[in-house]
């Protein structure tokens, strides 16, 4: 692993990157038997990685050479302390931040995300993603959470991307959830750091036809500037250390065999 000297070198690089390829890795705390350099062939079309953590990816290779963008997903983790955020993001150089972790089904109101945001999210002079949120469609979840905090900050708070993570039955169900954020923020660029089948009854083939859709669709959007299928581990790993992961979404998703290397939908990312 490479340490970027700057957050502008980083930016520069992460930037260039971008332009080549949209996909990224999700990448769990418990996943460091897996090289995530497998997927940076060369080709470009995988860039990016985070971890949920504002510390560097576990993993046999670091970064494996993709962009790593930090996450602050708690208003305070003892992993990831909000007392260190400023001072990660500068040793580590990261270009992108994105924050909170599901808050709309987590017990954080939008006016105490919007006061967090502005006093530990705005000061970082790097690219910003507001909360990555639920395709929850009930009130005061989803994106009717997130229109309530954009609210709350009055124009004060500065961001670059809107965060979705979303979890259906088809594809057609994830294109008009995207759709319907984009119309909500026309403004802004989409990231999605999270999506996949809820466990389908058609298993791993089920997955690979529903990625090969997705995939196609967020490459011809415009205003979808990143976006991460769930998940980049193992089968093994993943019903191991987040059974409640594997329940939803059962394995077929997963992006690595549990030889470490891609699947059948880890193949689709080059």
């Amino acid at each position: 692993m490479r340490a970027f000297s700057s957050a502008f070198a980083a930016l520069a690089l992460f930037t260039a990157a971008a332009q080549a390829g949209k996909r990224g890795l999700t990448w769990p705390w418990f996943n460091s038997p897996l090289d995530p350099g497998v997927f940076n062939n060369g080709d470009g079309q995988v860039v990016a990685i985070y971890d949920y953590e504002t510390y560097a990816p576990p993993s046999t290779n670091g970064n494996g050479g993709l962009g790593f963008i930090g996450m602050q997903r708690c208003l305070d983790c003892d992993s990831s302390p909000i007392s260190q955020l400023a001072a990660r993001q500068q040793q580590q150089g990261w270009a992108t931040v994105f924050s909170l972790n599901e808050p709309d089904i987590n017990g954080i109101s939008p006016t105490q995300a919007a006061s967090w945001y502005k006093q530990y999210i705005n000061p970082l002079a790097i690219k910003k993603a507001l909360p990555a949120i639920t395709s929850s469609q009930s009130s005061g979840q989803g994106l009717d959470w997130l229109q309530q905090m954009v609210n709350a900050c009055g124009g004060g708070c500065y961001f670059d991307y809107i965060n979705l993570h979303w979890y259906g039955s088809s594809f057609g169900e994830f294109q008009s959830y995207v759709e319907q954020a984009h119309a909500t923020f026309p403004s802004y660029q989409i990231v999605i750091t999270e999506f996949a089948l809820e466990n389908p009854s058609g298993g791993q083939a089920a997955q690979v036809d529903f990625f090969k859709q997705a995939f196609a669709y967020l490459d011809s959007q415009s205003f979808v500037q990143l976006y991460f299928p769930f998940v980049a581990t193992s089968p093994t790993l993943l019903q191991q250390y987040d059974s409640a992961a594997a329940s939803l979404v059962g394995t077929g998703s997963c992006l690595y065999t549990n030889d470490g290397q891609p699947s059948a939908v880890g193949n689709l990312m080059y």
